[in-house]
């Protein structure tokens, strides 16, 4: 097999994978019940949520209302609004992800889930994942790419060839892949990131995952039955 064939197979390869990738975790994500979160806390913060500093976080207040540029599924209309500030490089975040999926796919129309983009310096990967998923949401794929970046993290976190894997999800994804390649360079799109970044740090951020509930700062949850009477609790007072 010459070079050009064996690396179009390549391509076409990491391709089918990455559909695959979508569809194990989603079907994780459905599967999930009584599901801890313990472990996260017992390698303490090498595993744990990566902090920017040490000072404890008092309980916060989202300093950024909710808006139409923000990255949102659920109930627009819903007076329970979770919000994440995440960085896709996150190994702690990449283990909630599924989580707050099954909340998602729980409370359906009963609350409003807003993701927003909170890069730590320390993942050099980090921004550019943002991007690629802000650029396939340019293309209505947003949630989509969300998921393959997660699904896929171990592939491309500390790849210095992870543009090239974005774009094989982007053809996974059947998008336009020089639109998404324009926009994945676009100030726009980085303003948007930097945007999320910087209400972040309005907000008291300092570690992935952060969440808020109706604009407070939630501790994060040890186990699934514990994020899930949170917000039984709030959807239960409307």
């Amino acid at each position: 097999m010459d070079n050009a064939k064996f690396r179009q197979y390549q391509i076409h390869k990491e391709e089918k994978l990455a559909e695959l990738k979508v569809l194990r975790w989603k079907k994780l994500a459905r599967r999930l019940g009584i599901w801890s979160l313990g472990f996260l806390f017992l390698g303490g913060a090498g595993f744990g949520m990566v902090r920017l500093a040490t000072a404890p976080k008092s309980e916060l207040l989202l300093a950024s209302a909710v808006s139409a540029t923000d990255q949102s599924k659920g109930n627009k209309e819903s007076l329970v609004v979770l919000a994440e500030y995440s960085d896709f490089q996150c190994p702690a975040c990449a283990t909630y992800y599924p989580v707050v999926e099954k909340i998602i796919e729980e409370f359906g129309d009963k609350i409003q889930f807003v993701y927003r983009h909170f890069p730590l310096p320390q993942h050099q990967q980090a921004k550019l994942a943002a991007y690629a998923a802000e650029a396939a949401g340019r293309q209505g794929k947003f949630w989509e790419m969300h998921d393959l970046i997660f699904g896929g993290q171990k592939d491309w976190a500390g790849n210095k060839d992870s543009q090239e894997i974005f774009e094989n999800y982007a053809k996974a994804l059947k998008l336009d892949l020089e639109k998404f390649k324009q926009d994945l360079d676009s100030e726009e799109i980085k303003e948007k990131v930097n945007n999320d970044y910087k209400s972040g740090l309005n907000s008291g951020v300092n570690s992935t995952p952060t969440f808020f509930l109706n604009g407070k700062q939630l501790q994060n949850p040890r186990s699934y039955e514990e994020f899930q009477n949170i917000i039984f609790n709030a959807t239960s007072n409307f």
